[in-house]
C-alpha cells in the first residue's frame, strides 16, 4: 500500500486557504472597526463565514488571531523591503532605497498598516528592547557601511538608525487623519534630512 503524503505543516490546502481568509478578514475588521472591536463574530461576517466556530477551529483565541495577522504583516513589509534594498551599490543608495520603500509600502498597504497601528496603541503588541532592536538592524547595518566606506560621518549608529525608523513610521500615524497626505512629497523630505544628517563633510 502506498504511504499518504504528510500534509504541509499538518493542514489541508483547503485549511490553509481558510485560515488566509480568516486573516485577511481580522486585518480588514481591525483596520475598520478598531482593535478592541474587532471580535469572532466581526470577523466571521466579514470572512463570509456561517459561524465563529469556523474560527475557533483554526485559531485557539483572539490574541492568537491577532498575532497570525501581525505575522503576516510584518512578513510582507520585510519580503518588500528585501526586494527594495537588493543590489543597492551603495550606502547612500540602500539609505534612499530604505526611505523610500518604507514610505511607500505604508501608502499602499495602508489597511494593513491601520491595523498594525491600532493593535500596537490598544497593547496587542509586545513591542519591547528585542522588537526594537530587530526593527533598526537592517538600518544600523545600512548607516555602518556607510561609515566603513566614507560615504556617512561619524555618528551614534543606534541613535540615528531609532530617529530615521521613526521617522518612517510616521505616515501611519499622519494618514489615519488626513487621507490625503502626499507621500512622495513625505519620503522627499525625509531623504533630504537623512542625507544631510549623514553624510561626511565635503
Amino acid at each position: 500500500m502506498q504511504a499518504k503524503q504528510p500534509r504541509p505543516h499538518g493542514r489541508t490546502f483547503t485549511e490553509t486557504g481558510r485560515r488566509a481568509q480568516i486573516v485577511a478578514a481580522a486585518i480588514e475588521t481591525i483596520a475598520e472597526l478598531g482593535y478592541p472591536r474587532a471580535s469572532f463574530a466581526q470577523i466571521a461576517k466579514r470572512a463570509g463565514l456561517s459561524s465563529t466556530g469556523l474560527i475557533s477551529y483554526h485559531f485557539a483565541s483572539k490574541n492568537e488571531l491577532f498575532q497570525q495577522a501581525m505575522i503576516q504583516i510584518y512578513g510582507e513589509i520585510t519580503a518588500f523591503m528585501t526586494e527594495r534594498l537588493e543590489g543597492q551599490p551603495t550606502a547612500s543608495a540602500a539609505l534612499r532605497a530604505y526611505i523610500e520603500g518604507n514610505i511607500e509600502f505604508s501608502g499602499a498597504h495602508q489597511t494593513q498598516m491601520k491595523a498594525l497601528l491600532d493593535i500596537f496603541i490598544n497593547g496587542g503588541i509586545d513591542y519591547g528592547e528585542p522588537k526594537e532592536r530587530t526593527a533598526v538592524s537592517p538600518l544600523e547595518q545600512i548607516l555602518r557601511w556607510g561609515q566603513e566606506t566614507g560615504e556617512f560621518r561619524d555618528f551614534d549608529v543606534r541613535v540615528m538608525a531609532t530617529s530615521l525608523q521613526r521617522s518612517v513610521e510616521g505616515p501611519n500615524f499622519l494618514l489615519a487623519g488626513d487621507a490625503a497626505l502626499d507621500l512622495r512629497a513625505y519620503a522627499r523630505e525625509l531623504v533630504t534630512l537623512f542625507e544631510r544628517a549623514t553624510r561626511a563633510d565635503p
